[in-house]
């Protein structure tokens, strides 16, 4: 697998608010949670962790919805695409939506997440799937894994 061409650009739906990130993601995952599943409308949600400081909003602002407590879920106001995700206590990483890419060819998921709520017939091809979240000892060796790959 090979990584994304850098700078990675995207947008949400309408174009109203645009993004930029400028290195490489640190894990790619897909969330099989009942949450992610409603937030999306799908039987997971797909996320690419990227560094904090490498991730700009380019145009537009963007409005919070369906988590609206410490962890906050980011989109456009106008056309209500779900474009990235801070998760609380974790302020070095943006948890970004793929799809919102423009070039999403590199994307697949290295990690799947709450296979404990995951619908029976859907599958990720992730390389590593959790009941829930991966314990906090496992991320550094995750994140080293995922960094030899590309």
């Amino acid at each position: 697998m090979s990584g994304p061409t850098l700078p990675i650009e995207g947008e949400c739906r309408c174009g109203a608010v645009g993004f930029s990130i400028n290195a490489p993601p640190l894990l790619t995952m897909a969330c099989h949670c009942t949450g992610c599943q409603r937030m999306s409308s799908s039987a997971y949600s797909l996320s690419a962790a990227i560094p904090s400081d490498a991730f700009s909003i380019t145009r537009g602002e963007t409005v919070i919805g369906g988590l609206h407590g410490p962890s906050q879920h980011h989109f456009c106001g106008h056309c209500m695409s779900w474009l990235f995700t801070r998760p609380e206590g974790m302020d070095w990483f943006v948890n970004i939506r793929p799809t919102m890419l423009n070039d999403t060819n590199w994307f697949s998921p290295f990690i799947e997440t709450f296979t404990s709520e995951k619908l029976p017939w859907a599958e990720t091809g992730a390389a590593h799937s959790y009941e829930s979240f991966p314990p906090m000892e496992d991320y550094e060796g995750l994140v080293a894994e995922y960094a030899g790959r590309s």
